[in-house]
Parts: structure tokens; sequence; C-alpha cells
């Protein structure tokens, strides 16, 4: 009884062990792998750049500047005085014959205080051209930052595709070790059965060293990646992290860089400093109202301090521009030209990128029509090799040497289709066609 009851201990505490073991392995392997797809590394990338933050103030730039423009159109208040002694005043130098009437006689000392409110009734379409010119800048602006940021797409594809192709090579490299420690298991079975040297298990041991090595640099170089990718999208990435392998885009030809939306805009802001120009040329006009004290007020045939008021609609036309009219016209000519060569000087260096990327892709599409019929030949080589390896009429030295061709082919193959893949993300970022 008294065994029943030990043995029954030692059971249930060992199945309390073995859940609890199971449990935690569970629970490690519920957490899932994190993924991610270029796209997504687009769109994190940009969202986490610095430089993003300038957007939201180059709205507020913009919000407050047609803000301040908006306020033209209301009444403006303004306070002036004056107080001055002058060497002569008005004076009469005859009477007036009537009973208890004297000319008064101005002092010299003058003193005036005024108050007067202005209201634009038409200003000639200058503040209405200010919103617009600001609303202008802030598209310029924001489209300088798109240009800027556009910038990302080239870098975080050499980081992309580079942890790629460092996680396909080391699929690759698992397969070499695998052929080698085959190669290992029949050189060992023979030197068994005392038909090989000892050498040949050591040649592929240290072949198997070499995979090993290869391995560590592969890993090191994919974290270093990793590590670079993950400071764009703000996210920590280990070697765990699962980047998609994209798949093959549709490629076009228009190019859609914001740099051309930039030009047109830029263009945009000469229409308006033209349209500045004529309306510097109108007539503005203003009601106002005035209200004061001083001495003399507005009767004219008194010398006391009084109040007065005054009301009426001003009219400013200045004509000075005229002069410069025509030299300014040209100017914004030149400017609008200057801008059409730079915009056409883009292109040009575009279409050239364009045209450079396109023979990139032919080029791997025409490696990658005979990577596989090379794989299949090394490979039928390769399995021959084991064959008389396993029969003892092959030296381990010439079996490694075809397990390195077989692998060498592969890795091409591997390194093509990256190659073809970031080549053809290469074109949309050229072009402008990237989807963020």
């Amino acid at each position: 009884m008294l065994k029943l009851t030990i043995w029954l201990k030692c059971f249930f505490l060992k199945s309390f062990i073995i859940l609890f073991f199971l449990s935690m392995f569970n629970t490690t392997n519920g957490q899932q792998p994190q993924k991610l797809s270029i796209e997504q590394v687009y769109q994190l990338s940009t969202k986490n750049y610095p430089l993003i933050k300038q957007r939201a103030l180059i709205s507020k730039t913009k919000e407050y500047t047609v803000s301040n423009a908006s306020k033209g159109l209301l009444p403006t208040f303004s306070i002036s005085g004056q107080a001055t002694y002058q060497s002569a005043v008005t004076n009469f130098p005859f009477k007036i014959p009537i009973a208890g009437f004297t000319m008064p006689d101005y002092s010299k000392d003058q003193y005036k205080i005024y108050a007067e409110v202005d209201q634009v009734i038409y200003d000639g379409g200058v503040i209405k051209n200010q919103k617009q010119t600001s609303e202008t800048n802030e598209l310029i602006q924001q489209q300088n930052l798109e240009v800027e940021l556009y910038a990302l797409y080239d870098r975080v594809n050499q980081l992309f595709f580079g942890a790629l192709l460092m996680n396909e090579q080391l699929k690759q490299n698992e397969i070499v070790k695998k052929d080698i420690q085959n190669g290992i298991d029949k050189a060992k079975a023979l030197l068994a059965n005392g038909t090989a040297y000892r050498s040949s298990v050591d040649e592929l041991s240290a072949q198997l060293l070499q995979a090993d090595q290869s391995r560590i640099e592969l890993k090191a170089n994919k974290k270093a990646y990793l590590d670079m990718l993950g400071l764009f999208i703000n996210n920590s990435l280990d070697e765990n992290t699962i980047l998609e392998r994209p798949i093959a885009p549709v490629l076009i030809d228009s190019i859609r860089r914001p740099e051309l939306l930039f030009y047109d805009y830029q263009k945009r802001t000469y229409d308006l400093q033209d349209e500045l120009l004529k309306t510097q040329l109108r007539p503005k006009f203003n009601l106002f109202v005035q209200g004061g004290y001083g001495r003399p007020g507005l009767n004219m045939l008194s010398n006391d301090f009084s109040l007065y008021s005054i009301g009426g609609l001003r009219l400013n036309w200045n004509l000075g521009s005229l002069y410069t009219l025509k030299n300014q016209k040209e100017l914004l000519n030149i400017n609008r030209k200057s801008l059409d060569v730079q915009k056409e000087t883009f292109l040009f260096n575009t279409n050239i990128s364009e045209k450079q990327q396109s023979a990139e892709i032919i080029k791997y599409l025409d490696l990658l029509k005979n990577d596989n019929a090379i794989i299949a030949l090394r490979e039928s080589v390769k399995n021959a090799a084991s064959a008389q390896l396993e029969n003892g009429v092959l030296s381990a030295h010439d079996y490694i040497t075809q397990v390195n061709a077989e692998d060498q082919a592969r890795q091409n193959l591997i390194l093509h289709q990256i190659q073809l893949l970031q080549s053809q993300y290469n074109y949309q970022n050229v072009i402008g066609n990237n989807k963020k």
C-alpha cells in the first residue's frame, strides 16, 4: 500500500512537471513572429521619419497667414495726435464793422488728437491674392516635403532586399550543410569498413565548419540590415522577423514623381505674382470716420479747443508701378522659362534612370532563364558524386567540389531573384509608382 502511494505521488509530480513545461512551450509558441511587407515598411518609415513633423508646422503656418490676410477686410482703428508751434498764423488785416463781432486771434501753439476708423470697401484684389499665395506656398512646402520623404524609399529598398537576400541565403546554407553531413555519414561508413581514409572525414568536417562560419556571417549581416530597418520604422526587429517576399509589381512607364507637382505649384506662384501686378494698378476705396479734439477745431473762426468729427470715402490710386510693370512681367516670364528648364532636366535624368533600371530588369530576367537549368545539371552531378563517394570511387575533395558547385548555382539563382525584385521596385521608385 505504501509503495502504491509513493508511486502515485511520483506519477502526479511527473505529470505536473510535464504539463507545466508543455504550457510554457505553448505560450512561447503562441507569440507569432512579426511579419512585414515592403508596403508596410514604406508606410512606417514615412510615418516615423523626423522630417514628417514639419508637415503639421507647414499647415499651421498657412492657417495663420491666411487668417491674417482675411483680417485685412476688418475695420482698422488708429489714434494720432500732434502738438505744434508755428511761426505765423492766420490773421485778418481788416475789421468787419459789425457790432459785437471781432475777428479771432489764432494761437501759434496748436494741438490735435483724433481717432479714426477705416473700412476697406475695395482693395483691388490684394487680400484675395495674399490668401491664394499663402495656400500655394503651403502646397509647395508640403510637396517639397514629399520629395524629400520619397528619397526614403530607395534606402528602404536597399535594407529590405538586403535582409531578404541574407534570409534566403541562410536557407540555402542549411541545404549545403545537409549535403556535407550526408557526405560525412557516408565517409564514416566507408572508414568503418576500412575502405576510406580518416582524412576524407576530416576534410568533409572542415567543410561543414566553413559552412557554419558562413552561416554566422549571414546571420550577422541579416541582423545589421534588420537593425537599420528597425530604426527607419521605429520598431525593434529580431532574427525571427519575417520579411514577406514581395510579388513582382506591374510596371508602367509613365512618370508620377512628386517633383512634377512641385514644379506645377511653383509655376502657380508666378501666375499669382502676375495677378498681383494688376492689383497694384487698381484704385482702392475706403470708408473712414474720424473724431478728435483740438485747437483749432473745424470751425476756422474759433481759437478755442473743441470736439470735431468727419467721415467720408477715401480714394487711393497709385500708378507709380506703371514704370516697372513691363520689366516685372519679363522677369516673371524668365522665371517661368527657368522652371520649365528645371522640369525638363528632371524628366531627362529620370528617363535615363528609367532606361538603366529597365536594362537591369531585362538582364536579371535573362540570367534567371539559365539558372534553373544550371541547378538541375549541378544537382545531377552532385547526386552522382554522392553515389560514387558512397561506393568509395570518389574522393571527399571531389565530392565537396560538386557540392560547392551546386551551392554556387543555387546562390546565383537566389541572388538573381532578389536582384530582379529589387530592380523592379527601384524602377517603381524611379518613376514614382511606389504604393505607400
